[in-house]
């Protein structure tokens, strides 16, 4: 079992399910608690973030996490306006921000950035994602909602569909799905099925089908996490617009789905999901994406500890 305090989290896979069921319990305890005992948690701490890629949810929800324990947050939004335009190495930025800060959060494009970063930083480093690697906080998030509307992870039947080749959220929750005895059914184009070179390992522990065909799946579901064509990644445009609209969750698909199935999505979405859903009970990607506070406050006081 891997200790919190002053380590980085880069991969998922370096969490055991302990790991992931005291970062649960932690967000729990944060949730239940009365604000000014939270408050108390970071008091004096700074959390330090780089992004190098766009990010919403990701970034915002650190800070609102770090305000939450009563700490502070600063750093790069926005590579452009970063001393990275003038030439800064990444190992630089990092080594700096580390003089700064009690933790730093980093997302960056390049495969191994986090890895890299925690190798020079003197501060813990988590990955808010590196490439088209992992997204280790987005995977906790999502598991986190699983369990608390579901009540348990084990047992359940999941399917995941649409860009699972580029989209890194995918990776992490696939590892993190590993330490759960639970079916996973991945729907996609042939284009855009998972990488060989990145789950070597994981059919060791992971139970999962692949398949182009939503219909074969939907009715005997209890999760339906719908991930974004991740339009930026593709090498090559008219491959995007080949597989672009592969796979649109409308009423029509709800409707064919259990009563207490829930519908989940890493956001931002673009089209995959219609918004005619929203309304739906089995919609949870807005809670989802609120519980992602709770959980990465949960992640930033067990490091900070």
């Amino acid at each position: 079992m891997k200790n919190f305090s002053q380590n980085d989290i880069i991969s998922i896979r370096d969490l055991s399910k302990d790991n992931l069921e005291e970062i649960y319990s932690k967000t729990n305890e944060i949730i239940e608690m009365k604000a000014e005992e939270r408050r108390e948690i970071a008091r004096g701490k700074t959390l330090g973030y780089l992004f190098f890629e766009p990010s919403t949810r990701t970034r915002l929800s650190f800070q609102s996490a770090m305000a939450l324990l009563g700490g502070t947050s600063f750093g790069i939004a926005d590579a452009t306006s970063s001393s990275v335009q003038k030439g800064e190495s990444l190992a630089d930025t990092v080594r700096i921000m580390s003089g700064y800060t009690d933790a730093i959060v980093l997302r960056h494009s390049l495969d191994g950035s986090s890895k890299f970063a925690a190798e020079v930083s003197s501060k813990p480093i988590i990955n808010a994602g590196s490439g088209t690697e992992e997204h280790p906080t987005q995977a906790i998030q999502d598991l986190y909602t699983i369990k608390k509307e579901l009540g348990k992870i084990d047992g359940k039947n999941i399917g995941i569909v649409g860009d699972l080749k580029y989209g890194r959220t995918v990776y992490s929750l696939l590892y993190g799905l590993s330490n759960y005895d639970v079916n996973v059914h991945l729907i996609s184009p042939e284009s855009l099925k998972i990488r060989s070179d990145s789950t070597y390992n994981l059919k060791e522990n992971l139970s999962y089908t692949e398949s182009e065909n939503l219909d074969e799946y939907i009715e005997d579901l209890d999760v339906l996490y719908v991930t974004r064509i991740q339009k930026e990644r593709f090498p090559d445009e008219e491959e995007y617009v080949k597989v672009k609209g592969s796979y649109v969750i409308g009423q029509d698909v709800v409707n064919k789905m259990k009563d207490d199935s829930i519908l989940l999505h890493p956001l931002p979405r673009i089209d995959e999901i219609s918004t005619d859903v929203d309304s739906s009970k089995q919609a949870k990607y807005f809670q989802q994406a609120e519980y992602g506070k709770f959980t990465r406050a949960a992640i930033l006081s067990l490091l900070l500890q």
